[in-house]
């Protein structure tokens, strides 16, 4: 198909369409089709995330970052993709291809101790209680480390995954900062590929929303993420809505009443007027304690190739 942009009349369901979809006959023509998008057009729509200078950020087993851009880069860079907004803007998109994975599987094995010792445990307070430890950790997470790559990274340079964690026999070694800096790993590799966008194209980020199971917990990954990224996080009541919905949106934005209403304030005028988001700024401690783990994350990176080199148990 032609490439269209939102609000554009890509035709209707035709009537062998319609039997060659459903046969029974339930599913009738005349339907108006919308541009087909990806999920990352349609999570753009989902979150309100189309207008220049804002941006959404999606975390699950992987992490991605997407921000409106107010100026085309000044040159390729193999570590962001650029893709488009649903009517025409450019994005540039960073992806990491781990994030939650290996925190997951830590809260698998301490549920399991808990198991052990004859409780029973919830997982969603298991995860609420170890969360909310973080808070308590000290700034830089004690000197631990940790690589959740169960595949490769190519932000990162690495084009396979060892999960590693390591430590120091001086490190301060508790749960506090376990649970800190296996957070902060989560958020490491979007922050190498947000100042490549910062520092070397000098784009502005005011603020971001952030959906995903990790801010199934409240607060606290919204705030460490916030520290992390050094932008603005806001996670609102739609955000876990998905790209469905944001394909819905689409469609009932070519239906618009106002024929030239932009889908930017469609939006915001419509769709997300009444909508409630919980925003929070970057606190300053924990963002320089962040910094200091960043450092330390990045000067063990050998520690990593290593494993990949030595590391093959099958």
């Amino acid at each position: 198909p032609n490439v269209l942009l939102a609000g554009s009349d890509a035709g209707s369901l035709s009537k062998e369409g319609a039997k060659l979809l459903d046969p029974s006959g339930t599913l009738q023509p005349g339907i108006p089709m919308c541009p087909p998008e990806g999920d990352g057009g349609t999570g753009m729509v989902a979150t309100n995330c189309v207008r220049v200078r804002s941006g959404n950020i999606s975390v699950g087993t992987s992490i991605f970052a997407m921000f409106v851009l107010d100026k085309s880069l000044s040159r390729l860079h193999s570590e962001i993709d650029l893709i488009t907004t649903p009517d025409g803007s450019p994005v540039a998109m960073v992806l990491a291809n781990n994030c939650s994975t290996e925190i997951n599987a830590w809260i698998g094995l301490f549920k399991e101790v808990l198991e052990a010792m004859g409780l029973e445990p919830n997982s969603h307070e298991i995860y609420s209680r170890l969360f909310n430890k973080a808070l308590e950790a000290d700034g830089e997470g004690g000197g631990l480390l940790s690589y959740g790559y169960h595949s490769g990274e190519p932000i990162a340079g690495f084009s396979e995954g060892r999960p590693l964690f390591v430590r120091t026999p001086d490190s301060r070694f508790n749960l506090g900062n376990f649970m800190r800096v296996q957070l902060y790993s989560a958020f490491a590799v979007l922050r190498l590929g947000l100042d490549i966008l910062r520092l070397e194209e000098n784009i502005m980020i005011d603020n971001i929303l952030a959906h995903g199971g990790l801010f199934k917990t409240p607060i606290v990954g919204q705030k460490l993420c916030a520290a992390a990224l050094n932008i603005p996080v806001t996670v609102m009541s739609t955000a876990s809505e998905g790209g469905a919905w944001g394909m819905a949106v689409l469609a009932s934005f070519l239906m618009r009443e106002k024929p030239d209403e932009k889908l930017t304030d469609y939006l915001s005028n419509k769709v997300f007027s009444d909508t409630q988001g919980q925003g929070i700024t970057p606190d300053r401690d924990l963002g320089n304690g962040f910094l200091k783990f960043l450092q330390y994350y990045k000067k063990g990176f050998p520690i990593e190739q290593a494993a990949i080199d030595h590391l093959d148990i099958t």
